[in-house]
């Protein structure tokens, strides 16, 4: 483990990891943010801290290798799940990591995925307890919202927070993929939050707003007698112009 890489991953998650708490997308405890240090181990957040307060203590290092094969066992007890979290550690003195660990752990081996947030904003969780989460992960209302969050996003149904959700998480995403050709940069959890992917802290970051931003604007418009999305057409020109490629590039997504 490179120390110069592992003190940037840390840097980089706790600068996220405030930011996300300072906006309110995440009160107490909740929320978690990851960032891979090398093939072999990652930072997570520690259960219980607070992400509008992080500190580099509440940072745990896991290895994947004491993870991953969990997601393909069939029956793992609650008592296994918490002797899993404590056993992945790096370091046996460290912080237990977040019961989402395993998402993280996941998420984190997808190529071109080195960062991950999650959290619980308001304005989106408002749409994530209604009937209309489809609508709002399929359609597109604005070109930022497709240039920082792409043309549509995975929707996931309410799943049990730990390894289930883990589990469910890669089998839709894995489906996903299949049928859209791409990796969604955003992750719907009904009932739940938003997950937000990428190959930087920055990209993390901006998908994550822009997500907060879509779901005020789209709150607002069926407030005002119903939302007008972006024709499929448009959604795809925007996602294939150059200069949104460039300014991709530029902004670090």
């Amino acid at each position: 483990m490179s120390q110069q890489n592992a003190a940037l991953v840390r840097s980089r998650l706790i600068e996220l990891s405030r930011e996300f708490g300072e906006a309110r997308w995440t009160i107490l405890g909740e929320g978690n943010t990851s960032g891979r240090i090398d093939q072999n181990i990652f930072a997570v957040k520690a259960s219980g801290s607070s992400l509008g307060t992080l500190t580099e203590i509440e940072l745990t290092h896991c290895y994947f290798d004491k993870l991953l094969p969990v997601l393909d066992q069939k029956s793992v007890s609650e008592q296994e799940v918490e002797e899993i979290l404590l056993n992945c550690r790096v370091r046996s003195t460290a912080l237990k990591p977040s019961v989402e660990t395993f998402f993280h752990a996941y998420l984190l081996t997808i190529p071109g995925v080195s960062y991950v947030g999650h959290t619980h904003p308001i304005p989106v969780n408002q749409i994530l307890c209604s009937a209309l989460g489809t609508l709002f992960a399929e359609e597109r209302r604005f070109p930022d919202e497709v240039v920082c969050c792409g043309p549509v996003s995975l929707l996931i149904p309410y799943e049990d927070p730990g390894l289930a959700l883990a589990v469910r998480i890669r089998q839709d995403l894995e489906n996903f993929e299949r049928a859209h050709g791409r990796k969604p940069k955003v992750i719907l959890l009904g009932n739940h939050g938003v997950i937000t992917i990428g190959q930087t802290a920055d990209a993390v970051r901006v998908a994550m707003a822009m997500t907060v931003k879509a779901a005020e604007i789209f709150v607002g418009a069926h407030s005002l007698g119903g939302n007008i999305c972006m024709p499929k057409s448009e959604v795809n020109r925007i996602e294939n112009r150059l200069d949104e490629e460039y300014r991709r590039k530029m902004l670090s997504l």
